[in-house]
């Protein structure tokens, strides 16, 4: 349910709005998973529902011909015990998170990190700590790794318009 949830961001309407960043909000969306289900998928099978929305909505922002920049990232949110993705009209380091972050071209990582929680939501008082990813990089506290793709496409030449 997971991979098909993923993969149905592409076929909803994409709202590219760099003046009214309150009407983006219509692109995010956050998927859990029941703990069945998270052990029966591999990390690269979500990977790959990302990677093929990723596609999807480049084309996308290509037919809307929106020539600014266009973001679509994913992060792991464990308070929440979910996934969570959204495509804005603004640059990788423009992405509007209350907490510091920090991109990453792994996704893997972060989807490991969701698949592999099984207590999703659920955080122990006194163990309120960053975890940091297997094999990967120490994040500072509060430190979200959010990984990102670029949509954006280039201006069309003068010959073009």
């Amino acid at each position: 349910m997971l991979l098909k949830e993923i993969r149905a961001i592409a076929g909803e309407t994409l709202v590219l709005a760099p003046h009214d960043q309150d009407a983006e909000t219509a692109n995010t969306s956050w998927f859990g998973a029941p703990m069945h289900e998270r052990i029966s998928m591999t990390a690269d099978e979500v990977v790959s529902a990302f990677e093929e929305t990723a596609e999807l909505l480049r084309d996308q922002v290509a037919a809307l011909r929106h020539y600014g920049p266009a973001t679509f990232y994913v992060w792991h949110d464990p308070q929440a015990g979910q996934l969570r993705c959204s495509t804005r009209s603004c640059g990788h380091d423009q992405l509007p998170f209350e907490t510091t972050y920090r991109t990453t071209g792994d996704l893997q990582a972060i989807v490991v990190e969701f698949l592999e929680d099984r207590a999703p939501g659920a955080i122990a008082w006194g163990q309120m700590e960053p975890v940091p990813f297997p094999d990967g990089p120490v994040l500072e506290e509060d430190e979200i790794a959010v990984w990102v793709c670029d949509l954006s496409q280039p201006a069309p030449s003068p010959a073009q318009a």
